[in-house]
């Protein structure tokens, strides 16, 4: 069955499955590459209260030295868990309070490691705050 043909059936739940597969690409598109081979990892949502991770899932396994974490809002950033080949994980503590548009600084991973998953601890000043971690080859 063609894409087309697959497209012109109006069944809502097919109209659901193409909305979610287009979604997926579009966040799985990689950012366009910053100075010093700077990228971004991934972004996701820091909630108010709680010691649950903000999880970022990567679909493709991308190879960093380091990484940074760049607010959204003003938030309290305690760690970041990440997960690397075979299941391995390293933490990085950053105890720092951030303000908007502010960044962490970079923290190195030690060796340059494919990362598969970005966990984020903290806690943001409002209800959510917007979390952006990039990474340094």
């Amino acid at each position: 069955m063609s894409v087309l043909a697959f497209c012109s059936v109006q069944s809502p739940l097919r109209l659901g499955l193409l909305a979610f597969l287009l979604s997926c690409l579009w966040w799985g598109v990689a950012s366009p590459v910053r100075a010093d081979d700077e990228f971004r990892l991934g972004n996701t949502i820091l909630l108010g209260v709680g010691d649950h991770p903000a999880i970022i899932p990567i679909i493709i396994c991308r190879p960093a030295r380091s990484i940074m974490v760049k607010a959204g809002r003003e938030l309290t950033l305690d760690r970041v868990k990440v997960i690397y080949g075979n299941d391995r994980s390293k933490t990085l503590h950053f105890d720092k309070n951030l303000k908007e548009d502010q960044e962490s600084g970079w923290k190195s991973l030690g060796s340059r490691v494919c990362i598969k998953r970005i966990e984020v601890y903290g806690n943001s000043e409002g209800s959510k705050a917007g979390v952006k971690v990039y990474g340094r080859k």
